[in-house]
């Protein structure tokens, strides 16, 4: 059995790191400007099972260009679990963990700086099971 001392310790190190964690995701979310209105642009609808991963593949940007997830996600339906980067372009993972409609919203910006949309692409996710 562990000494409270210890379990203390314990605990004081997960609240730190998850203090840290929190203060990092802050400031990681606030240095890019949130994205206006989106313009038209195509749209991928999938129904998986829960558990299941959804990947969309996003055409290379021109040099400048970044995309970015323009709106909150329903981190109750889909949660973000990898991106990389193919010759076409970049790549999106999606893990669908709870049932219900998730819709993700992708704009092209000029780097993260710019709140205006020069294209848009959405992956409409609806999860069962």
């Amino acid at each position: 059995m562990q000494s409270t001392s210890l379990q203390r310790r314990r605990a004081a190190t997960l609240v730190g790191i998850a203090a840290a964690l929190a203060l990092f995701v802050s400031f990681a979310s606030a240095d890019s400007e949130p994205v206006g209105q989106l313009p038209a642009g195509s749209m991928v609808t999938v129904t998986v099972e829960r558990g299941d991963l959804v990947s969309i593949a996003l055409p290379r940007p021109t040099a400048g260009r970044v995309w970015r997830i323009a709106r909150p996600l329903d981190a109750k339906v889909l949660r973000q679990v990898a991106e990389g980067d193919l010759s076409s372009g970049p790549v999106v993972v999606f893990r669908a963990v709870g049932r219900g409609h998730a819709k993700v919203r992708f704009a092209l910006t000029r780097g993260d700086a710019s709140g205006k949309a020069l294209a848009s692409r959405a992956l409409d996710v609806t999860v069962f099971g």
